[in-house]
């Protein structure tokens, strides 16, 4: 078997594929491409098994194309969605493109002069110039409306399964365009692979089809299982509902971090395989530990250690390990202080703070500024008691009745972080 499939088999990321695709990957270096439609700024982690997928593929040896759908972008797929997508307007969907494609070659190696070198392309490009009736005469002809209806995409979609009735000929479109993807890369890049999440089956066998028809050729399809949480549940998203993207800009680093960090035993074991490059026998070995000493959740921090990096970068990836070591008291005050005030509020989001003039702050003796200044504790009475019960901390640091804050103890300059035993936090926010 080749050795991409294996690697994608062991690592639990191997679906389906049509027959022909082991031999076609043996045979040469194979160009393939998965497509990525611009619906937003930025990609989420809902993605990043589609990159991973073409890095595997080009680390294999073979040759990656990541196709941005600007031109599919502006219909919107029906697979596996209830309802149709809002459609963009020309000036954001390119703003979105340029977006995304500076997102993925951050990912892919696209330089040098490698056979197997990664390539960017956008459907837009070949797409823009083709007028309805030419599409119709020359691609439409070639696939039956009973062979598009057949799909599991329109069949749920017309039969109310997906939660909707009905689909505009727009969204009906949609594979042709994508199969036509397909055509056109065969014929002008040597694309002998579509690779794509397993509710892509369907879109891309379409394609497949319109090259053995059109171009009376040969090409292959190989899908990927859409991921969920080990329970079955969603993948990808907060309990609130907002995705995780890759933009830095939109989730932080520290939250991304935070995301994999709080993965289950169970997802961990899994997601371990599916989000990094490391190697089996290191993976295996870690589980071994994992399960031995689980409390310690070696596998949940080097998971998430792994996808930062190779999101973020390792300066990045230091900066939510420090910020998230604060809260479990193995930092110094020093970190806390050095923190910038997004990552402060990220990491104490939720706590309860109160604006309070400098001159009530600095200067000010931590009794009064625990009680009447701030209203943190509900009397000076109480706040000496727990004063003296070593319970008051002030940047993560205990004190006792005579200390007073300085400007050196401003975390970025502005916040004071007050606190009452180990969960009990009120931030101090100086005017």
């Amino acid at each position: 078997m080749n050795s991409f499939i294996e690697e994608l088999k062991w690592r639990g990321l191997f679906a389906d594929m049509m027959p022909g695709t082991d031999e076609q990957l043996n045979k040469e270096v194979t160009t393939a491409y998965i497509g990525f439609d611009p619906t937003a700024d930025s990609l989420h982690i809902g993605s990043l098994i589609q990159i991973k997928i073409l890095a595997h593929f080009q680390q294999h040896g073979h040759k990656p194309i990541a196709l941005v759908g600007g031109a599919t972008g502006m219909i919107g797929d029906p697979s596996g969605k209830s309802a149709e997508r809002n459609l963009l307007d020309e000036e954001t969907l390119l703003h979105y493109v340029d977006c995304l494609k500076n997102q993925l070659s951050k990912f892919l190696n696209f330089d040098g002069n490698e056979p197997n070198k990664a390539e960017l392309v956008n459907n837009y490009d070949w797409m823009k110039n083709i007028s309805f009736l030419d599409f119709a005469k020359n691609v439409g002809k070639n696939i039956t409306v009973n062979y598009m209806m057949a799909k599991d995409s329109v069949k749920k979609r017309l039969s109310g399964d997906a939660g909707v009735d009905g689909m505009s000929f727009t969204e009906f479109t949609y594979q042709l365009i994508q199969g036509y993807d397909f055509l056109h890369l065969y014929q002008n890049n040597n694309v002998k692979l579509q690779m794509g999440g397993s509710d892509q089956w369907g879109n891309i066998t379409t394609g497949t089809e319109l090259i053995r028809r059109k171009a009376q050729g040969e090409a292959f399809a190989l899908t990927v299982p859409l991921i969920t949480k080990a329970d079955g549940s969603k993948f990808g998203k907060s309990e609130s509902g907002e995705n995780y993207w890759l933009d830095k800009k939109k989730t932080s680093p520290y939250k991304f971090y935070q995301f994999w960090l709080n993965a289950t035993d169970d997802d961990a074991e899994r997601f371990i395989k599916f989000y990094t490059f490391l190697g089996k026998e290191e993976i295996e070995a870690l589980i071994e530990e994992h399960k031995t000493a689980a409390h310690e959740r070696k596998l949940q921090k080097k998971l998430a250690e792994e996808i930062t990096v190779w999101v973020h970068g390792r300066e990045e990836y230091e900066k939510a390990l420090k910020a998230s070591e604060i809260l479990f008291g193995r930092s110094t005050a020093e970190d806390l202080v050095s923190l910038d005030e997004e990552i402060f509020l990220e990491v104490f989001d939720g706590v309860p703070q109160k604006e309070i003039a400098k001159t009530d702050v600095l200067g000010v003796n931590i009794v009064d500024l625990l009680s009447e200044k701030s209203g943190f504790l509900k009397s000076k009475s109480e706040a000496q008691r727990e004063i003296k019960g070593n319970a008051i901390s002030i940047n993560k640091q205990k004190v006792n009745d005579t200390f007073t804050a300085n400007e050196t103890d401003l975390i970025d300059g502005k916040f004071l972080l007050l606190q009452k035993g180990k969960k009990s936090y009120f931030i101090v926010k100086v005017q």
